[in-house]
């Protein structure tokens, strides 16, 4: 009787400040969807700038959806051979108690899942910027069920849910390292590759309509990231999450350093698009790595992604492959330099007593980041190839050559983001009291 009182007393109570914590993280994280669409929109043409929006936006439809089905409890319900979970309580979340507490912590399930879910809203969200100016909408919403049902929802439990093979083998991902952003950028590759090069890929000018709109998405991501990141300790009891907090924010701006020197070295000038992708590949290679390393550590993981990634960017020239936003350059290659650099910078201080190879801890820690980076990259690989090809087959991925040339978003969304023809402003003149206009001024820029 008295260890039962004794476990009794141990056991985890409900934690209103955690509880509160965790729901402001929650929205921070559902922030970044928005914030990610205007990122990618920004970045794209005048005539794709709605569709960008859209690709970003269905998922948090889509995706709130099958996650409330079936999606937690893949993700998160009892372990079934390492691979995928399950639990038929949680099918539609029909039977989970209002103060019922995640196993192990003192906030409750939903709020968990909430959480959680906005990760999973984001993922496919990610995976758009790649496949811009070119997918069909109802091609690209399909994609999105079936791939967080094939992908995302087995990979969360591998990398998260207890009993999966990733968790139980060692692998440190604190944030989404593996499971975000490799998972992402893997399968972007993937389906860029069965769907093929935009229409005048290295031989048209395909700049940036608004960078004022891509810095604006790249600070509310940063904003948002620090619910994404300090937020996936679940609570901030031991200042483990408080560690992440900071260490966000040092490897982001260290990033941003360091992709901005390279572009100078190599291209002449500081751009502000390069200030923008440098923070947010400092974002994704901390995400991984921030519970586990000191700021002196994130400092030298920002500098690295920054120059790293930097230089990926250019390789869809050298290969020859049409990512048209650099997920691959930014979230595969961020992604697999945080997760590996684990292994180097762990102190053994922070999430874990897991020491990498600069604290004494050898190489052992190495080799289990990279089963879990390399494991995660091949099957979300396969898997969206698998998925594109087949959609691709059947109802057709692309829009055709003329709405690709025309604009995306007429031919998707019967609508343009910038509508002009009341921009000059003033009661319109009639012909009889216009002024008489110089020929040459009459002239139109095409």
């Amino acid at each position: 009787m008295a260890q039962a009182i004794t476990l009794a007393a141990d056991a985890p109570t409900l934690s209103a400040a955690n509880t509160g914590f965790m729901l402001i993280c929650s929205a921070l994280v559902m922030l970044m969807t928005p914030g990610l669409a205007f990122f990618y929109g920004g970045m794209v043409r005048v005539k794709s700038t709605l569709n960008m929006l859209m690709m970003s936006f269905i998922s948090l439809g889509i995706v709130t959806i099958l996650w409330v089905l079936y999606g937690f409890s893949v993700a998160f319900g009892d372990d079934k051979g390492s691979l995928v979970g399950w639990n038929s309580d949680w099918v539609g979340l029909s039977d989970i108690g209002l103060t019922e507490l995640w196993d192990g912590y003192t906030i409750p399930v939903f709020v968990f899942l909430v959480f959680q879910l906005m990760f999973a809203v984001l993922t496919p969200a990610l995976i758009s910027g790649a496949l811009a100016d070119r997918v069909k909408f109802t091609a690209w919403a399909l994609f999105v069920a079936l791939w967080v049902t094939v992908v995302y929802f087995p990979v969360a439990h591998w990398v998260w849910g207890s009993g999966g093979w990733a968790f139980e083998l060692g692998v440190i991902d604190f944030a989404g390292g593996t499971a975000v952003h490799i998972n992402a950028g893997a399968a972007a590759l993937g389906v860029i590759l069965v769907i093929g090069k935009r229409i005048g890929f290295k031989k048209d000018p395909m700049r940036p309509h608004s960078l004022p709109l891509v810095m604006l998405g790249a600070g509310l991501l940063w904003f948002g990231w620090f619910g994404f990141n300090a937020g996936s300790w679940l609570g901030n009891d031991d200042g483990v999450g408080a560690l992440m907090f900071v260490n966000t924010q040092v490897a982001t701006g260290a990033a941003v350093v360091g992709w901005l020197a390279y572009e100078k070295i190599r291209h002449g000038a500081f751009t502000t698009l390069g200030a923008a992708s440098g923070a947010v590949s400092g974002l994704v290679a901390i995400t991984p790595a921030g519970g586990a390393v000191s700021p002196l550590g994130a400092i030298a993981i920002g500098v690295i992604a920054g120059v790293l990634c930097a230089m990926a960017v250019g390789l869809k020239y050298k290969l020859g492959y049409d990512d048209s936003l650099d997920v691959v350059g930014v979230h595969l290659v961020g992604g697999i330099i945080g997760s590996l650099l684990v292994g180097f910078f762990a102190t053994g201080k922070g999430q874990s007593d897991v020491a990498g190879l600069f604290y004494g801890g050898g190489l052992d820690q190495f080799w289990k980041q990279c089963a879990g980076v390399f494991g995660v990259l091949a099957y979300s690989f396969v898997a969206s190839a698998v998925l594109a090809l087949l959609i691709h087959k059947t109802m057709g991925m692309r829009v055709s050559e003329d709405e690709e040339v025309a604009g995306i978003d007429q031919a998707e969304h019967a609508e343009t983001a910038y509508d002009f023809s009341g921009a000059g402003g003033g009661a319109a003149r009639t012909p009889a009291s216009s002024p008489a206009v110089p020929a040459e001024s009459k002239k139109v820029d095409a």
